[in-house]
Protein backbone atom coordinates (compact mmCIF):
# COMPACT_ATOMS: atom_id res chain seq x y z
CA UNK A 1 0.00 0.00 0.00
CA UNK A 2 1.24 3.45 -0.54
CA UNK A 3 -0.52 6.16 1.91
CA UNK A 4 -0.33 10.40 1.65
CA UNK A 5 0.08 11.23 4.88
CA UNK A 6 -0.59 15.00 5.69
CA UNK A 7 1.10 15.88 8.35
CA UNK A 8 4.01 13.84 8.89
CA UNK A 9 5.72 15.15 11.39
CA UNK A 10 3.17 15.91 14.04
CA UNK A 11 2.52 14.04 16.52
CA UNK A 12 0.15 11.58 15.51
CA UNK A 13 1.80 12.00 11.87
CA UNK A 14 5.32 10.96 12.56
CA UNK A 15 4.35 7.89 14.46
CA UNK A 16 1.66 6.74 11.59
CA UNK A 17 4.46 7.17 9.23
CA UNK A 18 6.87 4.66 11.04
CA UNK A 19 4.07 2.32 11.70
CA UNK A 20 3.25 2.16 8.40
CA UNK A 21 7.12 1.79 6.96
CA UNK A 22 7.44 -0.61 10.01
CA UNK A 23 4.85 -2.40 8.44
CA UNK A 24 5.87 -2.41 4.73
CA UNK A 25 4.18 0.05 3.05
CA UNK A 26 5.01 3.35 1.40
CA UNK A 27 4.62 6.71 2.54
CA UNK A 28 4.72 9.82 0.57
CA UNK A 29 4.54 12.94 3.42
CA UNK A 30 3.14 16.44 3.37
CA UNK A 31 5.76 18.53 5.24
CA UNK A 32 5.59 22.04 5.24
CA UNK A 33 9.43 22.42 5.63
CA UNK A 34 11.86 19.31 4.43
CA UNK A 35 14.51 20.79 6.72
CA UNK A 36 12.38 19.19 10.03
CA UNK A 37 11.20 16.41 8.34
CA UNK A 38 14.81 15.14 7.62
CA UNK A 39 15.28 15.92 11.36
CA UNK A 40 12.47 14.10 12.70
CA UNK A 41 13.03 11.10 10.08
CA UNK A 42 17.05 10.73 9.81
CA UNK A 43 17.28 7.64 8.80
CA UNK A 44 14.55 6.50 6.74
CA UNK A 45 13.44 6.97 3.49
CA UNK A 46 10.47 8.98 2.85
CA UNK A 47 8.97 11.14 -0.23
CA UNK A 48 8.57 14.20 1.27
CA UNK A 49 6.13 16.79 -0.35
CA UNK A 50 6.65 20.53 0.67
CA UNK A 51 3.00 21.88 0.66
CA UNK A 52 0.36 23.58 3.09
CA UNK A 53 -3.29 22.80 3.99
CA UNK A 54 -4.23 26.36 3.13
CA UNK A 55 -3.23 25.39 -0.52
CA UNK A 56 -4.13 22.07 -1.59
CA UNK A 57 -3.74 22.82 -5.16
CA UNK A 58 -0.19 23.50 -4.65
CA UNK A 59 0.37 19.60 -3.93
CA UNK A 60 -2.94 17.72 -5.58
CA UNK A 61 -0.93 16.75 -8.48
CA UNK A 62 1.44 14.84 -5.72
CA UNK A 63 -1.49 11.96 -4.41
CA UNK A 64 -1.43 10.60 -8.21
CA UNK A 65 -0.10 6.45 -7.12
CA UNK A 66 -0.89 6.93 -3.68
CA UNK A 67 -3.65 4.29 -2.89
CA UNK A 68 -4.73 5.60 0.67
CA UNK A 69 -5.36 9.17 2.26
CA UNK A 70 -4.24 9.14 5.53
CA UNK A 71 -5.34 13.39 6.79
CA UNK A 72 -4.28 13.84 10.14
CA UNK A 73 -2.75 17.83 9.43
CA UNK A 74 -4.88 20.21 11.44
CA UNK A 75 -4.72 23.82 12.25
CA UNK A 76 -4.68 22.99 16.24
CA UNK A 77 -1.82 24.31 18.44
CA UNK A 78 -1.97 27.44 16.95
CA UNK A 79 -5.72 27.75 18.36
CA UNK A 80 -4.41 27.23 22.07
CA UNK A 81 -2.79 30.52 21.69
CA UNK A 82 -4.02 34.13 22.01
CA UNK A 83 -5.49 35.71 18.77
CA UNK A 84 -8.23 35.59 16.17
CA UNK A 85 -8.01 32.04 14.94
CA UNK A 86 -11.74 31.53 13.64
CA UNK A 87 -10.52 32.68 9.37
CA UNK A 88 -7.36 30.13 9.46
CA UNK A 89 -9.55 27.65 11.33
CA UNK A 90 -11.85 27.58 8.53
CA UNK A 91 -9.50 28.03 5.73
CA UNK A 92 -7.53 24.84 6.80
CA UNK A 93 -9.90 22.39 8.88
CA UNK A 94 -12.94 22.56 7.30
CA UNK A 95 -11.81 23.86 3.44
CA UNK A 96 -8.85 22.35 3.02
CA UNK A 97 -9.78 18.98 4.51
CA UNK A 98 -12.59 19.26 1.53
CA UNK A 99 -10.32 20.50 -0.97
CA UNK A 100 -8.08 17.78 -0.06
CA UNK A 101 -10.59 15.39 -0.44
CA UNK A 102 -11.71 16.40 -3.73
CA UNK A 103 -7.71 16.32 -4.95
CA UNK A 104 -7.63 12.73 -3.86
CA UNK A 105 -10.48 11.50 -5.86
CA UNK A 106 -9.13 13.54 -9.04
CA UNK A 107 -5.94 11.45 -8.38
CA UNK A 108 -7.44 7.73 -8.19
CA UNK A 109 -6.94 7.35 -4.27
CA UNK A 110 -9.33 4.58 -3.15
CA UNK A 111 -10.11 5.80 0.50
CA UNK A 112 -9.53 8.37 2.58
CA UNK A 113 -8.76 8.15 6.68
CA UNK A 114 -9.81 11.59 8.62
CA UNK A 115 -8.63 12.52 11.54
CA UNK A 116 -11.21 14.23 13.49
CA UNK A 117 -11.14 15.18 17.56
CA UNK A 118 -13.21 13.36 20.27
CA UNK A 119 -13.47 17.21 20.98
CA UNK A 120 -16.56 16.45 19.38
CA UNK A 121 -18.41 14.54 21.37
CA UNK A 122 -20.47 15.81 24.49
CA UNK A 123 -20.77 14.76 27.89
CA UNK A 124 -23.57 13.02 28.95
CA UNK A 125 -25.63 14.28 31.85
CA UNK A 126 -25.68 10.91 33.57
CA UNK A 127 -21.80 11.18 33.60
CA UNK A 128 -21.09 7.85 31.94
CA UNK A 129 -18.73 7.46 29.03
CA UNK A 130 -20.00 9.36 26.00
CA UNK A 131 -20.09 7.39 22.15
CA UNK A 132 -20.07 8.55 18.81
CA UNK A 133 -24.25 8.94 18.87
CA UNK A 134 -23.78 11.51 21.53
CA UNK A 135 -24.61 15.10 20.49
CA UNK A 136 -21.73 17.98 20.71
CA UNK A 137 -22.42 19.98 23.93
CA UNK A 138 -22.01 23.75 24.52
CA UNK A 139 -18.12 23.76 25.11
CA UNK A 140 -17.54 21.99 21.88
CA UNK A 141 -19.33 24.76 20.04
CA UNK A 142 -17.71 27.04 21.93
CA UNK A 143 -14.35 26.01 21.31
CA UNK A 144 -13.54 27.19 18.03
CA UNK A 145 -11.25 24.53 17.07
CA UNK A 146 -13.55 21.88 18.38
CA UNK A 147 -16.19 23.79 15.98
CA UNK A 148 -14.04 23.27 13.04
CA UNK A 149 -13.97 19.79 13.35
CA UNK A 150 -17.49 19.40 14.09
CA UNK A 151 -18.43 21.41 10.80
CA UNK A 152 -15.54 19.38 9.15
CA UNK A 153 -17.25 16.32 9.71
CA UNK A 154 -20.67 17.87 8.12
CA UNK A 155 -19.03 18.82 5.10
CA UNK A 156 -17.47 15.21 4.69
CA UNK A 157 -21.59 13.74 4.84
CA UNK A 158 -22.10 16.41 2.34
CA UNK A 159 -19.16 15.03 0.36
CA UNK A 160 -20.00 11.64 0.57
CA UNK A 161 -23.52 12.50 -0.30
CA UNK A 162 -22.08 13.65 -4.02
CA UNK A 163 -18.89 12.00 -4.36
CA UNK A 164 -17.49 7.87 -4.43
CA UNK A 165 -14.55 8.21 -2.52
CA UNK A 166 -14.65 6.57 0.69
CA UNK A 167 -13.61 8.20 3.84
CA UNK A 168 -13.94 7.05 7.32
CA UNK A 169 -13.47 9.28 10.60
CA UNK A 170 -11.21 8.79 13.54
CA UNK A 171 -11.83 10.49 16.66
CA UNK A 172 -8.79 10.62 19.04
CA UNK A 173 -8.69 11.99 22.52
CA UNK A 174 -5.87 14.06 23.76
CA UNK A 175 -2.84 12.44 22.43
CA UNK A 176 0.40 11.77 24.46
CA UNK A 177 3.48 9.29 23.04
CA UNK A 178 7.24 9.70 21.81
CA UNK A 179 7.95 11.79 18.62
CA UNK A 180 6.55 14.90 19.93
CA UNK A 181 8.90 16.80 18.42
CA UNK A 182 6.85 20.44 18.27
CA UNK A 183 6.29 19.82 21.21
CA UNK A 184 2.57 19.81 21.95
CA UNK A 185 0.58 20.90 25.26
CA UNK A 186 1.39 16.88 26.20
CA UNK A 187 4.84 17.16 25.77
CA UNK A 188 4.90 20.76 27.19
CA UNK A 189 3.32 19.43 30.59
CA UNK A 190 6.34 16.68 30.65
CA UNK A 191 9.00 18.68 30.26
CA UNK A 192 7.32 21.58 32.50
CA UNK A 193 6.93 19.14 35.25
CA UNK A 194 10.44 18.13 34.87
CA UNK A 195 11.75 21.41 35.27
CA UNK A 196 9.29 21.39 38.24
CA UNK A 197 7.10 24.28 36.82
CA UNK A 198 4.13 22.78 37.46
CA UNK A 199 2.94 24.84 40.58
CA UNK A 200 -0.44 22.52 41.56
CA UNK A 201 -2.56 20.08 40.86
CA UNK A 202 -6.03 21.40 38.46
CA UNK A 203 -9.29 20.27 38.76
CA UNK A 204 -9.70 18.66 35.45
CA UNK A 205 -9.49 15.19 33.44
CA UNK A 206 -9.89 13.89 30.14
CA UNK A 207 -9.37 10.65 28.17
CA UNK A 208 -5.97 10.12 27.20
CA UNK A 209 -4.73 7.66 24.40
CA UNK A 210 -0.95 6.93 22.76
CA UNK A 211 -0.55 8.36 18.96
CA UNK A 212 1.25 5.28 18.68
CA UNK A 213 -2.33 3.45 19.00
CA UNK A 214 -4.16 6.28 17.38
CA UNK A 215 -2.14 5.33 14.05
CA UNK A 216 -2.52 1.92 14.63
CA UNK A 217 -6.12 2.18 14.67
CA UNK A 218 -5.66 4.54 11.67
CA UNK A 219 -3.87 1.99 9.43
CA UNK A 220 -6.35 -0.77 10.34
CA UNK A 221 -9.25 1.94 9.30
CA UNK A 222 -8.10 1.17 5.70
CA UNK A 223 -9.29 -2.26 5.44
CA UNK A 224 -11.62 -2.37 8.30
CA UNK A 225 -13.43 1.30 8.51
CA UNK A 226 -16.68 1.96 7.18
CA UNK A 227 -17.16 5.04 5.16
CA UNK A 228 -19.29 7.25 6.87
CA UNK A 229 -18.73 5.93 9.96
CA UNK A 230 -16.94 8.03 12.84
CA UNK A 231 -14.61 6.12 15.70
CA UNK A 232 -13.77 7.09 19.23
CA UNK A 233 -9.95 6.20 19.96
CA UNK A 234 -9.97 7.52 23.27
CA UNK A 235 -8.00 5.15 25.44
CA UNK A 236 -8.61 5.69 29.36
CA UNK A 237 -9.76 8.70 31.28
CA UNK A 238 -7.23 9.80 33.92
CA UNK A 239 -7.81 13.27 36.02
CA UNK A 240 -4.91 15.97 35.97
CA UNK A 241 -3.83 14.69 39.46
CA UNK A 242 -3.46 10.49 38.61
CA UNK A 243 -1.59 12.47 35.38
CA UNK A 244 0.93 13.95 37.89
CA UNK A 245 1.01 11.07 39.93
CA UNK A 246 2.47 8.86 36.96
CA UNK A 247 4.48 11.59 35.76
CA UNK A 248 6.53 10.94 39.67
CA UNK A 249 6.30 7.35 39.85
CA UNK A 250 8.29 7.48 36.14
CA UNK A 251 10.57 10.22 36.68
CA UNK A 252 11.27 10.35 40.18
CA UNK A 253 10.32 13.99 39.88
CA UNK A 254 7.81 15.11 43.43
CA UNK A 255 4.84 15.66 41.91
CA UNK A 256 3.08 18.92 42.88
CA UNK A 257 -0.25 18.63 46.15
CA UNK A 258 -1.43 22.18 46.21
CA UNK A 259 -4.96 21.95 44.89
CA UNK A 260 -5.48 24.72 42.32
CA UNK A 261 -9.55 26.03 42.44
CA UNK A 262 -11.01 25.94 38.81
CA UNK A 263 -11.52 29.67 39.66
CA UNK A 264 -8.16 30.80 40.28
CA UNK A 265 -6.82 28.36 37.32
CA UNK A 266 -8.72 31.05 35.38
CA UNK A 267 -7.69 33.91 36.71
CA UNK A 268 -4.00 32.19 36.27
CA UNK A 269 -4.51 30.94 32.24
CA UNK A 270 -6.25 34.65 31.71
CA UNK A 271 -2.92 36.30 32.99
CA UNK A 272 -0.93 33.78 31.10
CA UNK A 273 -2.69 34.50 28.08
CA UNK A 274 -2.28 38.28 28.07
CA UNK A 275 1.28 37.76 29.07
CA UNK A 276 1.86 35.31 26.24
CA UNK A 277 0.15 38.24 23.47
CA UNK A 278 2.53 40.90 24.98
CA UNK A 279 5.81 38.90 24.96
CA UNK A 280 4.87 36.89 21.89
CA UNK A 281 5.78 33.47 23.92
CA UNK A 282 3.58 30.51 23.87
CA UNK A 283 1.44 29.88 26.84
CA UNK A 284 0.72 26.23 28.26
CA UNK A 285 -2.38 27.32 30.82
CA UNK A 286 -5.08 29.22 28.12
CA UNK A 287 -8.73 29.90 28.95
CA UNK A 288 -10.05 27.21 26.21
CA UNK A 289 -7.37 24.40 27.47
CA UNK A 290 -8.83 24.57 31.09
CA UNK A 291 -12.19 24.69 30.21
CA UNK A 292 -11.90 21.13 28.17
CA UNK A 293 -9.92 20.09 31.25
CA UNK A 294 -12.93 20.67 33.42
CA UNK A 295 -15.00 19.31 31.73
CA UNK A 296 -13.93 16.12 32.77
CA UNK A 297 -15.34 14.07 29.51
CA UNK A 298 -14.79 10.69 29.53
CA UNK A 299 -15.28 8.67 26.06
CA UNK A 300 -15.96 4.93 24.65
CA UNK A 301 -14.03 3.37 22.24
CA UNK A 302 -15.81 0.35 22.25
CA UNK A 303 -16.64 0.54 18.56
CA UNK A 304 -13.26 1.37 17.56
CA UNK A 305 -12.09 -1.94 19.69
CA UNK A 306 -14.34 -3.86 18.22
CA UNK A 307 -14.71 -2.39 14.07
CA UNK A 308 -10.95 -1.59 13.84
CA UNK A 309 -9.12 -4.12 16.50
CA UNK A 310 -8.07 -0.82 18.40
CA UNK A 311 -6.33 -1.45 21.77
CA UNK A 312 -4.38 1.03 24.07
CA UNK A 313 -1.43 0.53 26.44
CA UNK A 314 -0.90 1.48 29.79
CA UNK A 315 -0.30 5.15 30.33
CA UNK A 316 2.36 4.46 32.00
CA UNK A 317 4.24 2.76 29.37
CA UNK A 318 3.36 5.78 27.32
CA UNK A 319 4.54 8.52 29.50
CA UNK A 320 7.85 6.15 30.12
CA UNK A 321 8.30 5.65 26.25
CA UNK A 322 7.60 10.11 25.77
CA UNK A 323 10.09 10.82 28.81
CA UNK A 324 12.81 8.70 27.30
CA UNK A 325 12.60 9.85 24.08
CA UNK A 326 12.94 13.45 25.21
CA UNK A 327 15.84 12.70 26.99
CA UNK A 328 17.01 10.58 23.52
CA UNK A 329 16.42 13.64 21.63
CA UNK A 330 18.57 16.47 24.41
CA UNK A 331 14.71 18.08 25.53
CA UNK A 332 15.93 17.07 28.76
CA UNK A 333 19.39 16.94 30.33
CA UNK A 334 18.62 13.72 32.70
Amino acid sequence: MRAFVTGATGLLGSNLVQALLDQGHEVRGLVRSKDKAQRVFPSVKIDFVTGDMSNVAGFAASLAGCDVLLHTAAYFREYYQPGDHKTSLEKINVQGTVDLLIAAEKQGVQKAIHISSAGVIGKKPDGTPSDESTLPDDLAASNLYFASKIDTELAIKRFLKERTLPVVMILPSWMWGPSDSAPTAAGKLVLDFLNRKIPGVLDGGCSIVDARDVAQATINAVDRGQSGERYIVGGKYSDLGQVLATLERVTGVPAPTRNIPYGLSLAVGAASQAWARLTGTPTLLTIAGLRIMHEKVAVDSSKAMRELGAAFRPFEDTVRDEVAWFRAHGFINS
